[in-house]
C-alpha cells in the first residue's frame, strides 16, 4: 500500500485513469472525493468514450496492488480511501463499444476510401491533371531553351572588347562567346571583372571556358552585357571634389 497520507481537509485527489480498450490511454485527472461515483464516471467519459452504463471502475495502488471495485455509484469517490498516485482503471463492458476492436489505435483496421483509376482521372484538379499538363508543357518545343537561344544577342559581342556587366555595373573585358557545354542550352559570354566580384578562375564545372585570376571570371547571359567604352575604374578616384 501507498505510504501517503491523504492530507486531513484536502478534498480532491490525484489519479491516473487507464482503459480495458485503449492500451495507449493515459491520462492524469484530479477528482473530488466528494463525487459520486456515478459522477466520476460521467466525467471519464468525457475523456474515454465509454457510456456511463458500460463502465465499471477498478482502483490500484501505487505498485498495482487492488484497492477495490467501485461498485456503489451513490457512493462518494472518498468512501474507497484513494490517495494521490493511485490507478483508477476502466473497464468497457459493452462488446460493441466505440473504444472495442483495437480501431482507435490500430489505423489498419480502418476502412480506407477507394477510387478507381477512372473515377479518378475525371477529376479535377488532381496531382495527376497537375502532373499531365506540366509534362505538356515541357515536352512543347516552343517552351524548351534552344542550342541558339541568344544567339543574335552576340553579333556585336567579341573577346576582348571592355563591357560592363548588370546588374552592379561590373566592369571587365570579354574572355569568351559561346556555348557552354557544361552550362544550359544557349549563348554565354565570360568575363574577366577588373576586380575579383567573380566566382571562379574561368572554369566551370570541370571545363575550363578562358584564364584570368581566381574569383575574376562570371559567365553570364548575353543580355546581362553591353560592350563600349567602359574603361577601368580608378579604385582612387573620388565621386566629389
Amino acid at each position: 500500500m501507498s505510504n501517503k497520507l491523504q492530507i486531513e481537509g484536502d478534498e480532491s485527489v490525484h489519479l491516473r485513469i487507464t482503459h480495458s480498450n485503449i492500451k495507449s490511454f493515459s491520462a492524469d485527472v484530479r477528482f473530488s472525493l466528494q463525487m459520486t461515483v456515478e459522477a466520476v464516471k460521467e466525467k471519464l467519459w468525457r475523456k474515454c468514450g465509454t457510456s456511463v452504463e458500460s463502465m465499471r471502475l477498478e482502483l490500484y495502488d501505487e505498485i498495482g496492488a487492488k484497492v477495490a471495485d467501485l461498485v456503489d455509484d451513490t457512493r462518494p469517490l472518498g468512501f474507497y480511501s484513494p490517495q494521490d498516485g493511485f490507478r483508477l482503471h476502466v473497464i468497457d463492458l459493452d462488446p460493441s463499444s466505440v473504444t472495442s476492436g483495437g480501431w482507435l489505435e490500430d489505423t489498419s483496421l480502418v476502412e480506407k476510401y477507394k477510387i478507381s483509376d477512372e473515377a479518378y482521372g475525371k477529376l479535377d484538379g488532381t496531382y495527376k491533371k497537375f502532373k499531365e499538363r506540366m509534362g505538356s508543357q515541357h515536352s512543347n518545343p516552343e517552351s524548351k531553351i534552344t542550342d541558339n537561344y541568344m544567339e543574335d544577342l552576340c553579333t556585336n559581342i567579341r573577346v576582348g572588347e571592355r563591357c560592363q556587366v548588370e546588374p552592379g555595373e561590373k566592369r571587365g573585358v570579354v574572355k569568351f562567346v559561346g556555348r557552354a557545354e557544361t552550362l544550359a542550352p544557349g549563348f554565354w559570354v565570360g568575363i574577366q571583372y577588373d576586380e575579383p566580384l567573380g566566382k571562379h578562375d574561368g572554369m566551370v564545372k570541370g571545363k575550363r571556358y578562358f584564364d584570368c585570376p581566381p574569383l575574376c571570371g562570371g559567365i553570364v547571359r548575353p543580355d546581362k552585357v553591353k560592350v563600349g567604352d567602359f574603361p577601368e575604374r580608378d579604385p582612387f578616384e573620388e565621386d566629389e571634389i
